[in-house]
């Protein structure tokens, strides 16, 4: 192994803030990134999906379970697949551990999903078997046809005005290794983190930073739902 110079902590720590601006400077070209897929176009979903939940049958609309913002990340968890019938495939199993706690998404309006091809008892299972606790529907139609995931993990990003529901981002391949944080699902969507430092558009719900933080056993059971 050919490691790098041993140097005195002085020499180390000139070389760390050597990086370090670099590294603020990969921070705020990820914070405009971020707001431009805030002024990303939405496309309009007008078409009816089909999935079966813990508690039956569901639509695109049930899966936002009363939120304005939806995130599905569309797992691969059915017959034919490397796993199969014990696991999810290994990626996508990589993706689910590192889900941070959904309670602080929730508060942010948004819900988070999985959803797969395999039956809900199958589901139910590796979700025990795995400690996994977000919700994981089954796909019976056409949804992962329709928005790039029937050949490919991916994750699509959704808002909705009342019942009318409206696509607004997707990430896909690499791009979903930096998902998992409530700060990466966040930067995605449509609203963003919703503070009052990003740069969004004007009437964009925002609130300071910390201010709505909590501890995840904290927050109101249904705090930021926008239930009608």
């Amino acid at each position: 192994m050919d490691t790098p110079a041993i140097v005195s902590p002085q020499e180390w720590e000139a070389a760390r803030q050597e990086l370090l601006v670099e590294e603020k400077r990969l921070t705020r070209a990820r914070d405009a990134l971020a707001a431009k897929r805030r002024r990303m176009p939405w496309s309009t979903v007008d078409k009816t999906y089909a999935f079966d939940g813990p508690e039956g049958g569901a639509g695109l609309l049930d899966l936002f379970d009363g939120r304005r913002q939806l995130i599905v990340y569309r797992a691969f968890f059915e017959p034919g697949v490397f796993g199969w019938p014990d696991h999810a495939c290994r990626g996508c199993s990589m993706v689910a551990d590192h889900v941070g706690h959904l309670a602080h998404l929730n508060a942010r309006d948004t819900t988070l999903v999985f959803a797969s091809r395999a039956p809900q008892p199958e589901i139910r299972r590796v979700k025990e078997r795995m400690g996994w606790t977000m919700p994981w529907y089954t796909i019976t139609g056409d949804f992962d046809a329709d928005f790039g995931v029937d050949q490919w993990h991916g994750t699509n990003a959704f808002l909705r005005d009342g019942d009318q529901v409206y696509r607004t981002y997707f990430i896909n391949a690499r791009g979903d290794e930096a998902l998992g944080s409530t700060w990466s699902y966040l930067d995605m969507t449509a609203l963003g983190r919703q503070e009052t430092w990003e740069d969004s558009p004007e009437g964009y719900p925002q609130t300071a930073p910390y201010a709505w933080w909590n501890w995840h056993d904290a927050y109101d059971d249904r705090a930021g739902s926008a239930r009608e």
